[in-house]
């Protein structure tokens, strides 16, 4: 039997995004300033803001599963929705219905992104809109996005869209047209609070539920080499 030592540091102090340093130095001025200004009540609200900050922007190491033509999961959140739904157009896949997956973020989920599924991204577009609560179905085509549509090796295409939410002002993708990625390659950021939506390719069943909790990286949501259909679940 095989096993390995994790270390308590994994989950106290995790790695942060590049993002996090100058929020996270705000966000202690600020209590500091509160500190300064009422003393401990003041001061540990500004702590446990600061706290927070830093969970926030933390970007853990994933475990992705290795295994060719597994899709994971690209957001740490729950699946709020899973239904047949027609990709935006600015992503060029087509009018037909395609299995979506929605995953949304809360603000103390792990806001780092990953892709899916290795392949080279054939589009990025972003599109400007309105910010209303992410959890909505109609989010999908108000909200502010920035949608990425990716080739697989054997030619067919996914989309996955980041969508911001009520809270979350900011989209950053780190990745273009033309690009190789990995499975699990970081390629952005949403803050504070979104949601991913995941156009799986056609034909392709999702092996999660609604109401599961996803990791980003390491949560399988499809399995492109697989024929057996979508899963149900219930909680217990």
């Amino acid at each position: 039997m095989k096993s390995v030592d994790v270390p308590w540091s994994r989950f106290l102090m995790p790695p942060l995004h590049e993002e996090g340093p100058r929020f996270l130095a705000v966000f202690a001025a600020l209590a500091l300033v509160l500190y300064l200004l009422t003393g401990w009540p003041g001061g540990l609200i500004g702590l446990v803001g600061t706290v927070w900050c830093f969970f926030f922007f933390r970007d853990p190491v994933r475990y992705v599963p290795t295994r060719p033509g597994l899709m994971i999961s690209p957001a740490s959140g729950v699946v709020q929705m899973i239904g047949e739904m027609a990709p935006p157009p600015e992503l060029g896949l087509g009018d037909t219905a395609v299995t979506r997956v929605s995953v949304f973020m809360s603000v103390f989920d792990c806001h780092v992104n990953r892709i899916p599924c290795a392949g080279e991204i054939r589009s990025v577009v972003y599109k400007p809109g309105r910010f209303v609560n992410a959890t909505l179905d109609k989010a999908s085509e108000d909200n502010e996005r920035n949608g990425l549509r990716i080739a697989l090796p054997d030619g067919r295409e996914y989309g996955v869209v980041q969508i911001a939410g009520l809270i979350a002002r900011r989209i950053r993708c780190d990745v273009h047209e033309g690009q190789t990625c990995q499975t699990g390659d970081r390629f952005g950021l949403i803050r504070f609070g979104s949601r991913l939506d995941i156009y799986l390719p056609p034909g392709t069943n999702p092996l999660v539920v609604l109401g599961q909790v996803c990791v980003s990286g390491e949560t399988v949501l499809a399995d492109l080499t697989a024929d057996e259909p979508a899963r149900e679940g219930k909680a217990l």
